[in-house]
């Protein structure tokens, strides 16, 4: 077991470096500290010493990857490459474009994105597990016939819609919760049952027929019409063997999506004024502030291998055959 962890965690080690040197590419080689400093300064307010003092104020001012001018380890040293990408591998995410320290928002904005992220997650797996066995017991009926042709309308509505109507109708024309905003401590639930509702709700459609489909393959295995022709009903057979043995696929899809617990969602934290690792990545985008944007990147990298890693592990725990592998 130790040993099939060690090996998928050096598999990861890799992938990583490659995402830092793609990152590192797109954010300084097509894109140099020039053109960032001219983005920030302005077109009317850009010279040549106003892009050479923005550059040193921010750290842009040194060679890209090797400084000639220096000698011995600090010809890769003191190089933006070091300062802005190999500190990341420690998590030093150093400032932003603004002076503010990055590591210190992610650690403040992260618990809102967790406060939506979480029970969401939570809520769906019941919701969409439940309705998809729902289906699977009556497969081939007018209640699987219908429930399919709702979960195509549903995932045929943009989320945007879920997320503009629920405003309207559970925020502003029923005044149940607020539309957006946030606040603290217990204050914050009032705030975070529109965004987690309507998440749930705008993923039905595709995870409820996603998990169907596992289910019906699983029903339609032999191990499940030996179960039955050993007398046992059709709930048991589903909750005890077919669900049981379609959780690969499952564990796949939630332990894939652990990266965006942290992450937070781009646009339902944006709509509903949450301030989390979302709207902290739009807002930086909006400000270009690449500094965050690549920190943020390169977090949402080591979040998602780290999924990535989680899943094999926990296939181990389902399926012991995945450890020989």
């Amino acid at each position: 077991m130790i040993a099939y962890v060690i090996r998928r965690v050096m598999y990861a080690i890799p992938i990583l470096i490659g995402v830092n040197l793609i990152t590192f590419t797109l954010f300084f080689v097509v894109n140099p500290p020039d053109n960032m400093a001219r983005l920030h300064l302005g077109i009317r307010h850009v010279t040549d010493a106003g892009i050479e003092k923005w550059k040193s104020q921010h750290g842009y001012d040194k060679p890209l990857i090797i400084n000639y001018e220096e000698s011995g380890l600090a010809t890769l040293t003191e190089t933006v490459f070091f300062h802005k990408s190999v500190k990341l591998f420690v998590f030093d995410f150093g400032v932003s474009d603004n002076g503010r320290d990055i590591s210190y928002d992610i650690s403040q904005r992260m618990w809102p994105s967790l406060a939506i992220a979480v029970p969401s997650l939570m809520i769906a797996l019941m919701v969409n597990i439940s309705f998809a066995l729902l289906l699977s017991f009556f497969r081939g009926s007018y209640i699987d016939l219908w429930g399919v042709v709702f979960c195509v309308m549903m995932m045929s509505i943009s989320a945007l819609f879920y997320y503009i109507g629920g405003q309207f109708l559970i925020g502003k024309f029923l005044h149940l919760v607020p539309i957006s905003g946030y606040d603290t401590g217990l204050n914050a639930t009032k705030f975070l049952l529109l965004p987690v509702i309507i998440g749930v709700i705008a993923g039905i459609g595709a995870l409820t027929r996603w998990y169907r489909t596992f289910f019906l393959e699983e029903i339609n295995k032999d191990f499940v019409r030996t179960a039955r022709a050993k007398g046992l009903s059709e709930s048991v057979v589903l909750f005890r063997h077919v669900l049981q043995n379609a959780l690969i696929p499952i564990l796949t899809g939630i332990v894939a999506a652990l990266p965006l617990l942290f992450m937070g969602s781009l646009i339902l934290e944006s709509f509903f004024g949450i301030p989390g690792l979302g709207s902290y990545t739009i807002d930086a985008i909006n400000q270009q502030d690449f500094a965050i944007v690549r920190a943020m990147v390169f977090l949402g990298s080591v979040l998602y291998i780290v999924g990535l890693v989680l899943t094999d592990i926990s296939y181990t725990f389902v399926d012991p055959r995945v450890r020989l592998q």
